[in-house]
């Protein structure tokens, strides 16, 4: 086996894929330790091996783990000459089952192929002490057959898979919560396939827009929703053309003042392919966080507005009182007042031609208000608001008796 060419081949393969070749080199080692036990070692054996990346050549050595008799369990060894085949069989089992701890914690079969006795050890290593790992060198071999060569080929295959998928997975998840473009691959029981390069990502129906098209071929932004791996243990890159963030990072992507941190995004809702709220602010007095995003001639808004298939987004500024924050919630409907109660209770007093407008088409404008705000907002117009002020008047009214209608001189007899 030419490990020299074998490290060559995995230098060039992993520069093209970016991947840190040590990974790749590990398993090969891992893979040929194994194949050695198996050609030329004794079962039980804790084999290791290293590939010098200069030369290629292979060094290989035998661990054993320093022991004393409270550590491992003795059992009589029976020659094996003297067991039945039956026996030798069980016998093996045994051993290869007992070399590490079982569920119930019973101690390990002491094995002479991977335990030494500490007196025994420090015969070899005079400051040797239990649990330490002695090495013993072993014999250099470059002939495994050609079932361990191609043994050697697939880990090696599989690691570059692996190692690939795990550069793939760490790249999209330091991505996460930001915006990617993919070209729609497949589209398959509402389940949408993007192509993203390197792989793929997958829209699931949640996560689409009501009404929107998603045609094969077509290139389209994403937000990365979450990056986790399926049930085979394959990155899925989750994608969401629907969140409420989604609409954030595009105002992030066209206005920089977002970036650079002098406006701030302080909430935003979303009913997608229809309407969202955004609430921003600046700490800046000599900035417009409105304005900023709005941008000149409205160019930075309606960037964001053509991605998302012309849905309204109201821009509103962000405020500490209440009052403030609340008629602004219900932009584009003008506001009157705005009384204040206990359990996040407001009710809004609108001109009476505004009604209509604050509530919105289903109740969607001040739906989306009351989650932006997180206000229970109750909308009415002046007209109504001025009738059950004069009825609440009327009530509290108290109409007045006999005894009411008595002098004071009368009532107290002052006289």
């Amino acid at each position: 086996m030419d490990f020299r060419q074998i490290i060559s081949i995995i230098n060039q393969v992993a520069k093209e894929r970016n991947i840190a070749p040590e990974k790749v080199i590990g398993a090969l080692e891992d893979s040929i330790a194994t194949a050695y036990r198996k050609e030329y070692g004794e079962r039980g054996e804790i084999i290791k091996a290293k590939i010098d990346m200069e030369t290629g050549e292979a060094r290989f050595w035998q661990e054993k783990e320093v022991v004393d008799e409270t550590m491992v369990r003795i059992v009589e060894e029976v020659p094996e000459e003297e067991m039945t085949e039956e026996e030798r069989g069980k016998d093996a089992a045994a051993k290869e089952y007992e070399e590490e701890e079982d569920e119930e914690g019973k101690l390990p079969r002491y094995n002479p192929e991977r335990h030494i006795f500490l007196d025994e050890a420090k015969k070899i290593k005079k400051d040797a002490i239990l649990g330490d790992i002695l090495e013993f060198p072993l014999e250099s071999k470059i002939d495994f057959g050609r079932i361990a060569a191609q043994s050697a080929k697939q880990v090696v295959l599989q690691k570059f898979r692996e190692a690939e998928k795990e550069t793939i997975f760490g790249e999209f998840r330091a991505r996460e919560g930001s915006i990617v473009s993919g070209t729609i691959s497949r589209v398959e029981r509402g389940i949408i396939t993007v192509d993203l390069g390197k792989i793929n990502g997958v829209v699931f129906p949640a996560e689409t827009v009501q009404g929107e098209k998603y045609p094969i071929n077509e290139k389209m932004k994403f937000y990365i929703l979450a990056v986790q791996e399926d049930r085979r243990g394959i990155p899925q890159i989750v994608l969401s053309r629907s969140h409420p963030r989604f609409v954030a990072k595009l105002f992030e992507a066209e206005v920089p003042e977002i970036v650079d941190g002098t406006v701030e995004i302080k909430a935003i809702v979303r009913e997608a392919g229809s309407r969202s709220k955004m609430a921003v602010y600046s700490s800046s007095p000599s900035i417009d966080p409105v304005g900023s995003c709005v941008g000149q001639k409205g160019i930075r808004v309606m960037s964001v507005t053509g991605e998302l298939g012309n849905e309204k987004v109201d821009i509103i500024p962000w405020s500490e009182e209440p009052e403030e924050f609340i008629a602004a919630s219900l932009a584009p409907a003008a506001v009157k007042s705005v009384e204040i109660y206990e359990d996040n209770y407001a009710k809004v007093i609108v001109p009476d031609d505004q009604l209509s407008l604050a509530i919105g088409k289903g109740g969607q404008n001040v739906r989306l208000a009351a989650k932006l705000t997180n206000w229970k907002i109750d909308v009415r117009s002046e007209s109504v608001a001025y009738e059950e002020k004069d009825k609440e008047a009327e009530e509290s009214m108290t109409p007045l008796t006999e005894e009411d209608l008595v002098s004071d001189e009368e009532k107290y007899d002052l006289n």
